[in-house]
């Protein structure tokens, strides 16, 4: 098959937005380099997402690629309902991967990317097509710090299986897991980088300039409970957040931004409208108020943002994010109970008094992670083995 025949194949985690922003970024990577590359993307992250951001054109499939941890709102998630849903899920992984075969003919397969649902290696192995890993952490890592695993024996091993079909694994900082990857390589931070200055920003969202901005990012839940009316009597800061539209509300009823004092509400569809991407508000802000994520961590090291976090539940990664992230980006904790009331100012204050890190770390993982998968990709397929001819 001619060079750049074959297709990468992702199949992203749907859980959150951070696995699809990430593999967007390394989509983007690999078309800026090959054009007429042919990619496939199944996932059950919103297709909006893609449409928006993607830089070329990819085939989507939505498809529930793993189960993740269910998420009772931004803050809080559901242990034993997440184990039940993976183990019920996992169970089935033979059938799913092979149900996913016609699929990958159809796209012609060259590639398998996994960030990273254990189904996309079950799929590769059943298919016969090298698989490669993208991620920090593995969900077998993840689960396997509940209690309730032990209620679901045939669960982590089933996930382990499938990790060990896998060609390789692409390891990005702050990790965790990949024991059971046989070819682990460790790659810089992928991060979308802001591409307006804070004055383009400010001008297409109409916010105001002249106070530092405070990005408040908790994904698509939001932040129910969240005392807006403090945050709107901020002296110091303008807080600024994302909403998507209102079901029933035409695009054109939504004005850009809905400002009430300092608290100021942006629509996310019409942010993208105006030709301005979340990165660039990330790269606007001097500090992030959020929960512990890879994806905005990255996003905050990327544009030299500060990041002021709260707990966020039981899950494993929370703990390596929180020790790793010294090293990379000015950060500090806030409670729950002052994050809820809307008392940050003085958390803002201590958190930008702090000095820039010294040493920003790479970045540029997306382009490095593109590289392999090419190289991958224009590998020969290995013709499979036949029996040794007998000796006449």
């Amino acid at each position: 098959m001619a060079s750049g025949s074959s297709a990468l194949v992702f199949y992203i985690s749907g859980h959150g937005f951070g696995h699809a922003a990430r593999c967007i970024e390394v989509i983007n990577a690999v078309l800026a380099r090959r054009p007429e590359t042919r990619i496939g993307v199944r996932t059950a992250a919103p297709r909006w997402l893609f449409d928006l951001t993607v830089k070329g054109r990819i085939t989507f499939g939505t498809l529930e690629t793993d189960t993740g941890v269910v998420q009772i709102d931004a803050l809080t998630l559901d242990e034993a309902d997440s184990i039940r849903r993976a183990s019920s899920f996992h169970s089935d992984l033979v059938t799913r991967a092979a149900s996913e075969a016609r699929v990958l003919r159809e796209l012609g397969a060259g590639i398998i990317v996994g960030d990273i649902p254990p189904l996309a290696f079950a799929v590769g192995g059943a298919a016969g097509i090298p698989s490669i890993g993208l991620g920090n952490f593995t969900w077998d890592w993840i689960y396997a710090d509940y209690p309730r695993i032990r209620l679901a024996p045939s669960l982590l091993p089933a996930i382990r299986t499938a990790y060990s079909k896998a060609s390789m694994a692409l390891r990005l900082p702050m990790s965790g897991g990949f024991e059971t990857f046989a070819n682990v390589k460790d790659i810089p931070f992928i991060a979308r980088h802001a591409t307006q200055t804070r004055e383009q920003v400010c001008k297409s969202l109409r916010l105001p300039t002249d106070k530092p901005i405070v990005l408040a990012s908790f994904g698509g839940y939001g932040l129910p409970g969240l005392e807006t009316e403090a945050l709107a009597k901020f002296k110091k800061y303008t807080v600024v957040t994302t909403a998507n539209l209102p079901l029933g509300r035409a695009r054109k009823e939504m004005p850009t931004a809905e400002r009430k004092g300092s608290f100021i509400s942006v629509n996310e569809e019409a942010m993208y409208d105006a030709g301005v991407r979340y990165e660039d508000l990330v790269g606007a802000a001097e500090a992030v108020v959020t929960k512990p994520g890879y994806g905005i961590i990255s996003e905050c090291i990327a544009n030299d943002t500060a990041i002021l976090y709260t707990q966020r539940g039981h899950f494993p990664e929370y703990e390596v994010l929180v020790a790793e992230m010294p090293k990379y980006v000015r950060n500090a904790y806030i409670g729950q109970d002052d994050l809820f009331a809307g008392k940050w100012e003085s958390h803002v204050d201590k958190l930008l008094a702090q000095p820039k890190i010294k040493k920003k770390p790479e970045t540029n993982g997306a382009d490095v992670a593109a590289e392999i998968l090419l190289k991958a990709l224009d590998k020969p397929p290995k013709k499979p083995r036949g029996r040794p001819k007998a000796k006449v």
